[in-house]
């Protein structure tokens, strides 16, 4: 069964109460390369097991779904079980509480950040901005020009290809001058890795083509 019948399965399962669950996923095979497709749910590792967080809200579900069905895609199979989850609870209501400002992280730091987490053989990634207004896009688009951007059909987010080694992908230090040039005018959103392969041999090719909702990549 794959881990987007198995997460149907245990999301009928929960109670209707239900607010947040956190999920463990066992590869059958390199828990590397499951890391790198889960990444967009940022899961944490215990051994060959990862786990994930997701929310019982629409967007928290549907990329919860989104994200699995990609690693049925890539037919990277394994074991999704429940470890546990939390309800709403009602509150008596509290006094407002002025924000506290949190310190965030730069687009080029966020890529330091996710090159970490990438497997040290790592040879082409196809990576996602999420930017967090759209009015970025067209500046993004510009500033980010050698990254060879595509626009996500119905996100205010770009794609683009990096490569670890050669072949077609931009190269890690010029994806983070790109950053860099986004962070000093002020534009602000996420990067997480849509896809990832490590160790390619680029024979006769310029690398690895992805399929995407029925496009090449």
């Amino acid at each position: 069964m794959g881990a987007v019948d198995q997460w149907a399965e245990i999301r009928a399962g929960l109670p209707d109460s239900w607010s947040e669950a956190r999920l463990a996923f066992v590869p059958e095979g390199d828990a590397s390369r499951a890391a790198v497709i889960l990444a967009p749910l940022a899961p944490g590792r215990v051994g060959d097991e990862l786990r994930i967080d997701v929310t019982r809200s629409a967007s928290g579900a549907e990329r919860m779904r989104n994200v699995l069905g990609r690693l049925d895609e890539r037919r990277v199979w394994g074991t999704l079980r429940l470890l546990d989850s939390s309800t709403e609870t009602a509150h008596a209501p509290v006094a407002p509480v002025a924000p506290v400002e949190r310190p965030t992280s730069s687009l080029a730091e966020s890529w330091d950040a996710l090159r970490a987490e990438l497997p040290p053989d790592w040879s082409d990634v196809l990576c996602q901005l999420d930017l967090d207004s759209s009015d970025h896009i067209p500046r993004a688009a510009l500033l980010g020009a050698p990254l060879n951007p595509t626009r996500v059909p119905g996100e205010i987010a770009v794609r683009f290809r990096a490569s670890g080694t050669d072949g077609y992908g931009t190269s890690p230090v010029m994806v983070r001058r790109c950053l860099e040039r986004m962070d000093a005018e002020g534009l602000t959103g996420r990067i997480s890795v849509v896809l990832g392969l490590s160790g390619t041999n680029h024979a006769v090719t310029q690398g690895p083509v992805w399929r995407v909702a029925g496009r090449s990549v």
